[in-house]
């Protein structure tokens, strides 16, 4: 019994590696239906479902793969089938292992005399998604241009859900050769002509899109401008809000508010789903710099999440330093990890901190001492300066004038002294951390009840067993794809 087992498994893999092409490209032709049914009912949900499929299947793809199912939706020898097939790199007849497959298909599918421009544009997206899992990105921008030129002449709402993700693998394979500006203003006429259409999934896609070109050349200024002129409506995906969010607070960052950018990037951190590990780590990178913007001092459990600890310690190390207020430690940390901010976009910002970490110091200060002179508090600040004294003289009197120190300065004697500290629940500062809570409670309760799906015409008919039962097989299927679909945007 055990020789027989031996022999099972070793026959196992030429198996798999045998029947592992005609499955994939079986699951594309069930696809390919799907996205024709869709087509002629005008069914959108159809489509989409179609393009959850189809990533779910993105790692199988292969050359020989495509040539088959593109032999099998366009027409052989034709200008179109030339074309894709130019895109794909060459690979020796022997590597089909689908002959007897495809030619079933040509059976079962006739020569078609007029193809569906849904199955076309599906066809450049699969031929896409190949082409960049390879690193072939040379070829991508080619392929993904003409996807672009061919959707412009394209009006119809079904094709709506796939030429969102051509726009988003478009601007990606011009982001990984870096010529990213080349495409703004194609972008740009591209979200016009969504807007004219009443693209709303297109406009959300290319909104983000040139953002996110902006931002890459940091320039702020035309991003807020872009996003402030733009139409707003109901969010149509939450992974394009999320990345909305982002870009929101990256900009209001920038522009010294710091309240909307903590409320933007700790909400794109909550919304944004856990198998989106890298976006969920940026945002959390720039919220914590925001939140020690803020005066802030981030939770010890921001920086545990997990799958996030490596990528977050040079942050932690920087609220530690900014938290015990030492400003050589601080020095040491932006040294350390300079690259890393650098390459995070997050250096200017910790230049800022600067102020905030001697703030912290003198705070600090302020409560274990009722009386200090302004020398002492020099050098427990660690001024590195041509005349210490009258930095820290001339730092104590905006910290006082701004409120973050209750003190009074003795300028005649050189004096830093401290006034009694009152009982806290005497003011109304628990009143406002009470009152900041319930809102983000309800704000959060608001948003889940917007989020609601209702079945249309419940409150009219009531709802058969078999209507029932195709609901709950519907809502099975789309939370089994819905982690996939998730991974692949982000």
């Amino acid at each position: 019994m055990s020789e027989d087992v031996e022999m099972k498994d070793q026959a196992t893999p030429s198996h798999l590696v045998s029947s592992a092409l005609p499955s994939t490209l079986q699951h594309l032709k069930e696809i390919s239906s799907i996205i024709e049914t869709g087509s002629y009912s005008k069914e959108v949900r159809r489509i989409s479902r179609a393009v959850r499929l189809t990533f779910a299947l993105r790692r199988k793809l292969t050359a020989p793969l495509l040539s088959s199912f593109l032999d099998y939706v366009l027409v052989p020898a034709s200008e179109l089938h030339a074309k894709f097939s130019s895109y794909l790199p060459s690979f020796k007849e022997g590597d089909r292992e689908m002959e007897v497959d495809s030619a079933t298909a040509a059976i079962q599918n006739p020569v078609a005399k007029h193809l569906l421009p849904e199955l076309e544009i599906y066809c450049y997206l699969l031929v896409l998604l190949f082409l960049i899992d390879q690193k072939r990105y040379d070829a991508a921008k080619v392929c993904s241009s003409a996807s672009i030129v061919r959707l412009k002449s394209l009006n119809r709402r079904t094709v709506d859900v796939i030429a969102s993700r051509l726009y988003f693998y478009y601007s990606y394979s011009y982001e990984l050769t870096g010529d990213l500006a080349e495409i703004r203003g194609n972008l740009l006429a591209l979200h016009r002509i969504a807007t004219l259409r009443h693209d709303e999934l297109g406009q959300e896609t290319l909104l983000n899109l040139l953002l996110r070109n902006y931002l890459h050349y940091n320039l702020y200024d035309q991003a807020e401008k872009l996003r402030s002129k733009a139409p707003r409506f109901e969010a149509h995906s939450n992974q394009q809000f999320c990345r909305y969010l982002f870009y929101l607070g990256k900009i209001r960052t920038i522009q010294l508010e710091y309240t909307d950018a903590k409320e933007s990037l700790l909400q794109a951190a909550r919304k944004a789903p856990s198998a989106a590990r890298g976006f969920r780590i940026q945002c959390n990178k720039w919220a914590v710099i925001v939140r020690l913007l803020l005066g802030e001092v981030p939770e010890r459990n921001v920086f545990m999440q997990r799958g996030m600890e490596k990528a977050l310690r040079p942050y932690f190390e920087l609220t530690n330093a900014v938290r015990i207020g030492d400003l050589d430690l601080f020095k040491n940390v932006a040294e350390k990890f300079g690259t890393t901010f650098n390459r995070d976009g997050t250096h200017n910002l910790i230049v800022r901190l600067r102020h905030n970490v001697i703030r912290t110091g003198l705070r600090n200060i302020s409560i274990s001492y009722s009386r200090i002179s302004v020398a002492d508090v020099a050098k427990k600040l660690r001024l590195n300066s041509a005349n210490p004294v009258a930095d820290a003289e001339s730092i104590v009197a905006k910290a006082i004038r701004d409120g973050a120190v209750d003190a009074s300065l003795d300028h005649a004697d050189g004096w830093m002294v401290s006034k009694e500290t009152g009982d806290i629940y005497s003011t109304n500062e628990p009143q406002l951390a009470f009152n900041s809570r319930i809102s983000f409670c309800l704000n959060m309760h608001n948003e889940a009840v917007l989020a609601l799906r209702f079945p249309p015409n419940t409150h009219k008919e009531k709802e058969s067993a078999e209507k029932r039962r195709e609901r709950h097989q519907q809502e099975q299927e789309l939370a089994k794809h819905i982690e996939e679909e998730d991974d692949d945007d982000f």
